[in-house]
């Protein structure tokens, strides 16, 4: 059945973050265009360690250091930071490897069909039923996810694995006792051995670029942190004030800003195939959201009506 209708005291600051945050994510191409000489590998390590030093620069500035140690003392808080650590990773590398191999309209892919996939986590993890308009539009989204592998001769394997991937990642810092600050920070922590450890692996390699590629990529590197770290925040506030499902329609902000940069700055095609598949998403999409707009409203009113 649709989600209950929950008033959040502060949802007025959570929707400004969650659209924040998702048009940062939508644009985000455009940052990776001075990038597309670097491994995907390598940007995500950066992004990691740069997000890592400015997250813990800011604790150490607002003296809050000791959140991390009241974050890690809860129950099951580690773990979970631990799996949302790894997703994000995932999210990370598979975004960046899109956009530098011209795959941006296929991972814009990922985020339309990102709700959905919140919509089945919802009915395997935490039992949910769905109505029939929730069916038909998971129906609609699989066929047209069908349809893309059927022309492409294989699974469009990048966008299932960003889509997935960050699905997964929202469900845990959802449900995860923990600030938003804080627990970017803890993540960026355990990731950062592995991504510090292949960036010098790389420099004594021989393939390391900080340093070796000139100005304008270190400083895109740099900024890693800064454009990792802000959105991120802004979402896992945002997630926390607000009901999960609304945050899966906010979500289609940064897709569609995602599939506008692959039109119009990557010059990649649509073709009338792909873009048969996209229309069953997109049509998907619609009536998920329409049912349930159509809910909050009919929640609304009854209500109203009882003077609730």
């Amino acid at each position: 059945m649709p989600p209950t209708h929950v008033t959040q005291p502060h949802a007025g600051r959570g929707y400004a973050a969650a659209l924040a945050a998702f048009g940062m994510w939508g644009l985000f191409p455009l940052y990776l265009i001075g990038l597309r000489a670097v491994s995907a590998t390598q940007i995500t390590a950066h992004r990691v360690v740069w997000s890592c030093v400015l997250v813990l620069a800011w604790l150490g500035f607002t003296g809050e250091f000791g959140r991390l140690r009241q974050a890690v003392q809860r129950d099951g808080v580690l773990l979970r930071l631990v799996a949302s650590a790894c997703f994000i990773a995932v999210n990370w590398l598979g975004f960046a490897w899109a956009v530098v191999h011209h795959r941006v309209l296929e991972v814009s892919l990922a985020y339309f069909i990102g709700p959905l996939i919140n919509v089945m986590l919802g009915v395997c993890v935490l039992s949910e039923r769905l109505n029939r308009a929730q069916w038909v539009a998971v129906a609609f989204a699989t066929a047209g996810v069908a349809h893309l592998t059927f022309i492409a001769g294989q699974s469009p394997w990048i966008a299932l694995m960003v889509g997935s991937s960050f699905a997964f990642y929202g469900l845990i810092r959802k449900t995860a006792s923990v600030d938003a600050l804080p627990g970017l920070a803890i993540e960026t922590i355990l990731l950062m051995p592995f991504a510090l450890g292949f960036l010098v692996w790389s420099e004594l390699d021989g393939s390391g670029v900080f340093g070796h590629a000139g100005v304008l990529v270190d400083g895109l590197l740099l900024a890693g942190g800064i454009v990792t770290s802000v959105p991120l925040v802004l979402f896992a506030f945002g997630a926390r004030q607000l009901p999960y499902s609304t945050i899966g329609v906010l979500q289609f902000v940064a897709p569609t800003l995602q599939f506008l940069c692959g039109l119009m700055f990557f010059g990649e095609s649509m073709g009338s195939a792909r873009l048969t598949g996209f229309v069953l998403i997109w049509t998907g999409l619609l009536v998920y959201s329409a049912n349930a707009l159509l809910y909050r409203q009919g929640a609304s009113v009854r209500s109203t009506s009882t003077g609730k």
